[in-house]
């Protein structure tokens, strides 16, 4: 086995379990203890860990962007709730603020590379995550990430970030001098990666034109403006289901939402309404998953640093 996979959810770390077994993500075992039980001698003997792991994104990510099961990565997207502004804003105050835990592990454990996620708004978070890896001697790299500009179906802004150890982050046999060195390297390679900025990734300019940091444009886009909608209509116009619309290469479903705008969401979203089996696990897997095409995308972008394309 390879991954050691961290999920606390029941329901998540069943789904995880399912995936494995199926072959859809890297081998290994669910852990279900909270991070606060996690020694680090515990993780010795596994390439792959897999923090806040919810229902594998970020092995099937890496998988999709050509990084073997075995090649060494820890990957953390810890809790969004203390930072998110949908929540109570309690910040490093809320009990759910777990990057600690984390980033005492990984000063234990000094994984090669490690990637992450946070929402949008957490600038603060994503500065403390990089004060503690910089003093573990790792160079670090963030930035905002829109999924629009990768045919998503929503904007989805998410804090992306990349901490690399040393030179022995590749596959052994590069050797691009001191960590100091090493951090001037990925800083280079984290503004410009085969002609493509992250900065352009995260504000949508290379997508054909679908994203856009201007919600009211970015709306239009979608089709509440009345413009593009397909499909069959109800009597009483509360929902509109539509598979002929495409955004770039994406087909997608609307919703039509009580505040009167129509919404696109994935295709097979409808299933999840009342009296759907497990409907409650299945809306909070999805809604604390990554997205899959904005996570692939970074996770190649990553590979390129490592792989010194």
């Amino acid at each position: 086995m390879t991954a050691w996979y961290n999920e606390p959810d029941s329901y998540a770390a069943d789904w995880l379990e399912n995936l494995i077994a199926a072959g859809e993500i890297a081998p290994g075992i669910v852990d279900r203890r909270p991070i606060q039980e996690i020694e680090a001698y515990e993780l010795i003997e596994f390439t792959q860990c897999h923090f806040f792991a919810g229902i594998g994104i970020w092995s099937g990510a890496l998988r999709a962007a050509g990084w073997p099961d075995d090649r060494p990565i820890w990957t953390g997207s810890c809790p969004c709730q203390p930072f998110s502004n949908a929540g109570k804003k309690k910040g490093f105050q809320d009990d759910r603020h777990l990057w600690p835990y984390l980033a005492k592990l990984i000063a234990q454990r000094k994984p090669p590379i490690i990637v992450g996620e946070q929402v949008e708004s957490a600038f603060d978070w994503i500065d403390l995550v990089s004060a503690d890896l910089e003093a573990q001697d790792y160079a670090f790299g963030a930035g905002v990430i829109c999924a629009a500009g990768f045919e998503g179906a929503h904007i989805r802004h998410r804090n992306y970030f990349v901490g690399l150890a040393d030179s022995r982050f590749a596959t052994g046999e590069r050797n691009a001098g001191s960590v100091s060195g090493t951090q001037k390297k990925v800083g280079e390679e984290n503004r410009t990666i085969n002609g493509n900025s992250l900065i352009r990734f995260a504000d949508g300019s290379d997508n054909g034109g679908l994203a856009d940091d201007d919600d009211e444009q970015q709306l239009d886009r979608c089709g509440n403006t009345g413009q593009r909608r397909r499909g069959e209509f109800t009597d009483n116009g509360e929902i509109i289901r539509t598979n002929a619309l495409m955004l770039g290469r994406q087909a997608v479903d609307w919703l039509y939402c009580r505040d009167g705008k129509w919404r696109p969401v994935e295709p097979g979203t409808f299933p999840l309404v009342d009296a759907c089996p497990d409907r409650v696990g299945k809306l909070r897997a999805y809604g604390n998953a990554l997205d899959f095409e904005t996570a692939k995308n970074f996770c190649i972008a990553v590979k390129e640093i490592c792989d010194g394309v």
